[in-house]
């Protein structure tokens, strides 16, 4: 998602579903407004799935130490 923020790639995933649920567009518009919205929300969660794959989390270990686990191996 480097050309766009993945805040903007929501707003306009979400701002599709708003135009197709409004119902005032024409099919040709309602198929296009569908095909960006698909290509958002792949793009999402695209980005959602490689944060996620980087996340850690802080385990606090008996003796009072921290140590990290990638998010996948608990």
């Amino acid at each position: 998602m480097s050309e766009k923020k993945f805040e903007e790639t929501l707003a306009a995933l979400e701002a599709a579903v708003e135009q197709l649920e409004s119902g005032d567009l024409s099919l040709e518009e309602a198929l296009l407004c569908y095909e960006k919205g698909v290509k958002n929300a792949l793009l999402c969660r695209k980005r959602l799935q490689s944060v996620e794959s980087k996340v850690e989390i802080l385990l606090k270990e008996r003796g009072g130490a921290l140590r990290t686990e990638a998010a996948d191996e608990l």
